[in-house]
């Protein structure tokens, strides 16, 4: 119960029977924040909010009770808590939970700008609360960083907080009265005085360009000037000197839209690659990371390599939170060792998937290398340019991608998933292993697949045809550019050489030795219209039947790499420590 004090004239300092005030936080207009005891039971640190009852108008008023109403029945972890409320003759007290880590404008400006990780992080959890928002259909209209503070000083989660201004908004709703603040405020309270949620989105705009950039867009010494910028139609433009990625940049835009009807729609928002929310830490990362790793190893020890490394990846992208996430230290740093393990694994089968160049086809008369190009242009004159990758006719057989990585099991359902499901061998490497079987990795497929004196052969038989002929110096050309790890040039030209051998051969002359026809799975676009009698039974036609099955197989290796090279196993590094980023002063501030 609250001390009620009566003096004449004299306002009396705010007391709450169960607390004990310690420091001043911070004060507004007509409130001030102190750091507070609880008395009694657990020593539990509370920040009460003492608005003095002289200072309020019917606005605030109505402000006040409007903040009270929607804290009480918000309960989320990224929305700071209101635990009781409390009212005497001078003040009306609102016990909040309590945030050591101050304010994310404290937090720029002690940085000047923060790392686009740390951003994004920060973005996340901000989503997530105004998801919650936006599902119980209200409006924040204040969002500010001096409005979102840190739950402490290190692995630090946002709060949103101050709901003064904060409304009940359904569908079709809009206001008409100015609220917020000028800085962060959108273009259509000051321009329209008509607005909607919307506005929220505008001002978590400014607040993800403040973050990246360490200065609001539209930054000024007045008011006039202020405006002058919010009028203005001229674009947000990106500061010069700061490298942002595509997806950063492509949502800030977005958001920093004047008009509302261009500017990204919530639903937008919270899918939005760069807000990523599928990936925002919680207690469900880990075993989400850890359901796709024991996939990861499974295929690992079955030898599907490719499949493999992308399952190492994408639990990558689950086991990152789930180290952001983890609070204790020890199983922090024992994770992520254990997740650079995995990540070490998958360079590795990279790397084995990587092609082995066969030997360079000598230069001669008949196929001089400096001839694929002039080759490629005669095999197009013959009508089969439509063989280039981005061209295909109706009759083209699809593209196949490989396998794909499958939902992640329940957490329930990995015990034979975890970290120890591997061992380290002596040259530090992780290999995959189960307590019954020793692992064996299927070795990539032979690599030496064209010799000279068989290139050699083959143009001496191919003399008299010329479509033979120049698709063997493309060939030639695609095997001089696998040499040089020209992998993307050097596939489109075995697609245009085979294209054309193809036309030539019978299909049936490409069964594998599992008795499937190699071209079931075909890597490539264009359409195969095999003409079995105009190639003739002899040397020649056996020697191409040989050599198109190996060029073939060796296209397919090189295509699986390609698949897979993109993939970075270095550039989102667990051993990153984020929590070095939130290092900063322990005084809190609330608005």
């Amino acid at each position: 119960m609250a001390t009620s004090t009566s003096n004449s004239g004299i306002i009396p300092k705010p007391t709450l029977g169960q607390y004990v005030f310690s420091e001043k936080l911070g004060s507004g207009t007509y409130a001030t924040v102190y750091k507070a005891y609880r008395k009694t039971g657990i020593r539990e640190v509370v920040a009460i909010k003492c608005v003095l009852k002289s200072s309020l108008n019917k606005a605030s008023t109505d402000n006040l009770l409007t903040e009270i109403e929607i804290l009480k029945k918000l309960k989320h972890e990224y929305i700071v808590t209101l635990k009781d409320f409390h009212w005497d003759a001078n003040y009306i007290y609102l016990v909040m939970e309590y945030c050591s880590g101050g304010d994310l404008s404290r937090f720029i400006r002690s940085k000047r700008a923060l790392p686009e990780h740390v951003v994004k992080r920060f973005l996340q959890q901000i989503a997530s609360a105004m998801k919650f928002l936006w599902d119980n259909s209200i409006a924040h209209m204040d969002l500010k960083p001096q409005n979102i503070l840190l739950s402490s000083t290190s692995n630090s989660q946002i709060k949103l907080a101050d709901f003064g201004f904060a409304k009940p908004l359904y569908d079709g709703d809009s206001l008409h009265v100015m609220r917020g603040s000028p800085l962060y405020m959108a273009p259509e309270i000051i321009c329209q005085k008509r607005y909607d949620n919307r506005v929220d989105l505008w001002s978590i705009g400014v607040i993800l360009y403040e973050c990246l950039f360490g200065k609001a867009p539209f930054a000024s010494k007045s008011y006039r000037e202020l405006g002058e910028k919010i009028w203005d139609d001229k674009p947000i433009e990106i500061p010069l000197g700061f490298n942002i990625s595509d997806n950063a940049r492509d949502l800030l835009l977005r958001l920093l839209k004047r008009d509302p009807s261009n500017r990204i729609r919530f639903e937008e928002f919270f899918t939005h690659p760069f807000v990523d929310m599928e990936h925002l830490p919680s207690k469900d990362s880990l075993p989400s990371a850890l359901a796709i790793v024991s996939k990861a190893v499974d295929e690992d020890q079955k030898g599907n390599l490719k499949s493999a490394v992308k399952l190492y990846c994408e639990a990558l992208s689950f086991f990152m939170p789930a180290i952001h996430y983890e609070a204790n230290h020890r199983k922090k740093d024992a994770l992520r060792r254990k997740v650079k393990e995995y990540m070490d694994r998958a360079e590795v089968l990279k790397q084995m998937m990587k092609p082995q160049s066969s030997k360079t086809p000598s230069s001669n008369n008949h196929h001089p290398n400096h001839h694929h190009a002039t080759a490629e242009k005669s095999l197009s004159e013959m009508s089969i340019s439509d063989s280039h990758p981005n061209k295909s006719s109706n009759s083209s057989p699809s593209r196949t991608t490989g396998p794909t990585s499958s939902t992640p099991s329940s957490p329930t359902s990995v015990s034979s998933s975890s970290p120890s499901s591997t061992k380290t061998t002596t040259t530090g490497k992780c290999k995959p292993s189960s307590p019954t079987t020793t692992t064996k990795l299927h070795s990539p497929p032979h690599r030496d697949l064209t010799g000279n004196d068989c290139f050699e052969e083959l143009f001496t038989l191919c003399d008299n045809s010329p479509e033979l002929t120049a698709a063997l110096k493309v060939i030639n050309g695609a095997l001089m550019e696998e040499q040089t790890e020209k992998y993307s040039q050097c596939l489109h030209h075995f697609e245009i050489g085979l294209g054309a051998l193809l036309k030539i051969l019978p299909a049936g002359s490409f069964n594998k030795p599992d008795g499937h026809i190699l071209l079931s799975k075909p890597v490539f676009s264009f359409s195969i219209r095999p003409r079995n009698a105009d190639e003739p039974k002899g040397k020649r036609k056996d020697l191409l039947n040989s050599q198109v099955k190996k060029w073939m197989e060796k296209a397919e290796a090189i295509k699986s790499y390609m698949e897979i090279q993109h993939l970075d196993t270095a550039k989102d590094s667990p051993m990153l420590d984020e929590d070095t980023e939130m290092s900063q002063s322990k005084q809190c501030l609330i608005q």
